[in-house]
């Protein structure tokens, strides 16, 4: 099997050295999103950051040929446990009854004061 680099064509670009996941067999493994558009805007109020992030490693997902049922991890990482309460009503709307496994995290700082990151692992039929 080889290792094959993933690029979402709606996913905001990459702001350094990295791509935004890779497939292996059935695996992807995504980079970390923040709450980027593709334009370059910075999304900072938390429960639309949450659902920007959560789309984009959807549409990473999607380009390696998977899809949100396939998504078996999500970790987050949260610059204030305070926004707990809004990110799982944002997480709960999207995932529904799919419930991935999930790690959240508070860290001390950020890309560019951003309020959260979160990165994916999915397994595809």
């Amino acid at each position: 099997m080889k290792l094959e680099q993933i690029t979402s064509k709606t996913a905001s670009p990459a702001l350094g050295p990295y791509c935004h996941g890779k497939k292996f067999g059935n695996m992807i493994i995504t980079s970390g999103q923040i709450p980027l558009t593709k334009d370059g805007v910075f999304v900072y109020e938390i429960k639309a950051a949450t659902k920007l992030v959560l789309d984009n490693l959807l549409s990473i997902v999607e380009a390696g040929g998977g899809k949100k049922e396939n998504i078996a991890k999500v970790d987050i990482f949260v610059n204030d446990l305070l926004d707990f309460a809004a990110i799982n009503e944002v997480y709960s709307e999207f995932f529904g009854d799919i419930k991935p496994t999930r790690v959240l995290v508070q860290v001390e700082a950020l890309p560019k004061e951003v309020p959260l990151e979160a990165a994916m692992t999915a397994f595809v039929e």
